[in-house]
């Protein structure tokens, strides 16, 4: 699960950009990724510029429904990846979520301080590709992990 602030741009972006990084080592549904957001209202789709930033990759976010963060989605998760630091506190403040909470640009370190992927809502399209695309290299660098992580899990079950 990925988590941002509001659930419409880094975190779907970074859900869609992870599905399609996944369906090249995975069986299609292999897996399920999911987002939220920490002051996320239900039901409001990816802002128009995630989708179409998103697409740089033919990643199909326009479904996407923000959801907030809560405890259920906490334990179905077996690893969280925030977009910032605050995010994380955010998340740790939650019982279980300790041991698979991560900044996305520390990953797979533990440690909450690091770089950050800011916010890019109310900017322009430019602003938005250059997030996805920051997030996207940040997951295809660490893709291998994720994987493993997964395939460990699938393997335990």
């Amino acid at each position: 699960m990925f988590v941002c602030t509001g659930n419409t741009c880094r975190s779907p972006m970074a859900e869609g950009a992870l599905r399609v990084l996944l369906s090249s080592k995975l069986p299609e549904g292999a897996v399920e990724v999911l987002s939220s957001g920490t002051s996320a209202a239900i039901g409001y789709p990816a802002t128009m510029y995630a989708i179409e930033a998103s697409k740089i990759w033919n990643a199909d976010i326009s479904k996407h429904e923000s959801q907030p963060l809560t405890e259920s989605l906490i334990e179905k998760s077996d690893l969280i990846l925030t977009m910032t630091a605050s995010h994380l506190k955010k998340v740790r403040e939650f019982s279980h979520a300790e041991s698979k909470s991560y900044l996305l640009k520390n990953f797979p370190e533990r440690d909450p301080v690091g770089d950050e992927v800011e916010d890019p809502i109310g900017q322009e399209l430019a602003r938005y590709n250059e997030t996805f695309l920051e997030i996207g290299e940040c997951l295809g660098q660490h893709l291998d992990e994720i994987v493993r992580r997964i395939e460990e899990k699938r393997n335990a079950s």
